[in-house]
């Protein structure tokens, strides 16, 4: 006796987990999260300079002042680049720094301050185990930033002295901060003028450095400097230099390491690498991740497979079949490290399709992913008999904007179609969220920003997490999600924490086999 009939003639139980562990976020104050009262504090007191600055709202060369803007214009010639006075005398510098600039739309759809911040933000520098960060409140900057003074001597050596190796499409190349920079065209953005994008490079390279002084400027006025960067290094501390340890201690816990399938999300090389180097992972697990890595995001998705129920681990990897099996002419949008799908066999014979898979921001990749996964295992004599198990981020919405995000119960309907059920059963429940998170006041897009009364409301608390699985192969003795690493959910808890470090929880579920699974194989 083998296969399905053996696993339940046993009693064998399959546990499959699945977890978008996130990208670090290189910004520590960008989402809200759960942690102390001080923290709180913090966080509203700069909601309400930016809400309601009253007379804070004062020009900006009262924060950037000008020996600051004379001295970088200076910079900015000496590299060859032309003055940008004129833009400053008369656009910038008398613009209020709440209502004139930072919250000034046009501004921001002309990305004159959040491109050079994207850019230039988080600098990940060949040969460094961590990388290097531009002075600024908005990342994990940890040198002290308690003055405008201090800042700016920071700013400016970093822009155009420091000399970083980075790794390019031409290869490894030494290059300064200033000269990563990319102009802005007028055909990307069309709000920028023809006049504004000869000079796009100087243009925003002020900008960005107004944009810091603000930031600066905000903090010192709200809090005092040990406050806000005492608490800046403690998120950074739990939330970005510990989360890869935090995770892997989940991850090896009694609740998780007892999993025959683990499907990840969002994970980094060095994460794997780091999970292969703790003994009771690698005892437990083959780590499997996918052969063509996305080494630029460092964004992929990966599969654990219990030792001792697939003691073989993975036979074949199959996601190029999958990405070839999406429908011609249709633009999918899924990135390099998305899609993770393997074979692999158990101890009773039984041979299995997993797939781990990342959908896109708006989970308008998922429907046609999870088609063409089932396309390529029925176009495949080979996998006909295999069973599928699929974990993925689908990012699916309660209620989805028609035609710009997938709705939960329109992607029930789809995998229903196929012949599968999930965790959540064949209808899931719309409101059995997730997620958790939204974004504060201390990040670029204000527009995107929630008060700290309407983080629930106005935030990203969506049903997003899925398994999947063939309705006739399996049924689900037992579900459950955690977002506290203790096999606890708190509904009402924005996440990530100071002890659990993703924005999305973990999904867990107890698969039983069918005896019509077994009938099938006879």
């Amino acid at each position: 006796m083998k296969g399905i009939a053996a696993m339940i003639a046993s009693g064998r139980r399959l546990t499959v987990s699945t977890w978008n562990v996130a990208a670090i976020n290189n910004n520590p104050f960008e989402y809200w999260i759960t942690y102390n009262q001080p923290y709180e504090q913090l966080m509203s007191d700069v909601e309400s300079f930016l809400e309601t600055p009253g007379d804070r709202d004062v020009p900006v060369m009262d924060v950037f002042n000008e020996d600051m803007f004379s001295k970088l214009d200076g910079r900015m010639q000496q590299v060859g680049w032309e003055s940008v006075r004129s833009y400053w005398d008369n656009e910038f510098k008398d613009r209020k720094i709440v209502s004139g600039f930072m919250k000034d739309k046009l501004l921001g759809s002309k990305r004159l301050a959040s491109m050079p911040d994207r850019i230039t933000n988080t600098i990940n520098v060949v040969g460094l185990d961590e990388p290097v960060c531009r002075p600024t409140v908005i990342n994990m900057y940890d040198k002290d930033l308690s003055s405008l003074d201090i800042w700016w001597s920071k700013w400016e050596s970093f822009m155009f002295d420091t000399s970083l190796q980075i790794q390019t499409t031409k290869g490894i190349e030494q290059k300064k901060p200033y000269e990563m920079l990319q102009p802005i065209k007028k055909s990307k953005y069309p709000d920028i003028t023809e006049d504004e994008e000869k000079v796009s490079l100087p243009l925003q390279t002020m900008c960005g450095a107004i944009f810091d002084a603000i930031l600066v400027h905000i903090m010192s006025t709200v809090s005092t400097p040990d406050e806000w960067q005492g608490i800046k290094s403690n998120i950074v501390e739990n939330l970005n230099k510990k989360k890869v340890p935090r995770t892997l201690e989940i991850l090896e816990s009694s609740t998780y390491i007892r999993s025959d399938i683990i499907t990840l999300q969002e994970v980094s090389g060095s994460f794997i690498e780091q999970a292969k180097s703790r003994p009771s992972l690698d005892e437990a697990f083959h780590i499997i991740g996918p052969e063509n890595m996305d080494a630029v995001r460092d964004q992929n998705s990966v599969i654990f497979l219990r030792k001792e129920t697939f003691p073989d681990g993975a036979s074949a990897e199959i996601t190029s079949l999958v990405e070839s099996s999406f429908e011609q002419r249709v633009t999918v949008p899924v990135a390099k490290g998305d899609i993770l799908a393997i074979t692999a066999t158990d101890i009773d014979g039984t041979p299995f399709v997993i797939a781990s898979f990342h959908g896109d921001t708006n989970g308008l990749a998922t429907k046609p992913v999870l088609t063409a996964t089932m396309k390529a295992i029925s176009s495949d004599s080979n996998l006909a008999n295999h069973k599928l198990i699929f974990g993925l981020d689908a990012n699916t919405y309660e209620k989805a904007k028609p035609g710009k995000q997938q709705g939960v119960l329109d992607f029930g309907k789809h995998y229903v179609s196929h012949g599968l059920s999930s965790c959540w059963g064949d209808v899931p429940d719309p409101q059995n969220y997730t997620t958790y998170n939204s974004r504060t006041f201390l990040q670029p897009q204000l527009n995107k920003a929630c008060k700290k009364s309407d983080k629930r409301a106005n935030g990203d608390v969506n049903p997003k997490d899925f398994i999947l699985f063939g309705k006739e192969d399996f049924e689900v003795e037992s579900v459950w999600k955690d977002n506290t690493g203790d096999k606890v959910y708190l509904e009402d808890t924005a996440f990530p924490t100071m002890s659990f470090p993703s924005d999305h929880g973990i999904l867990a579920t107890v698969l039983v086999p069918k005896s019509t699974a077994a009938a099938d194989e006879l």
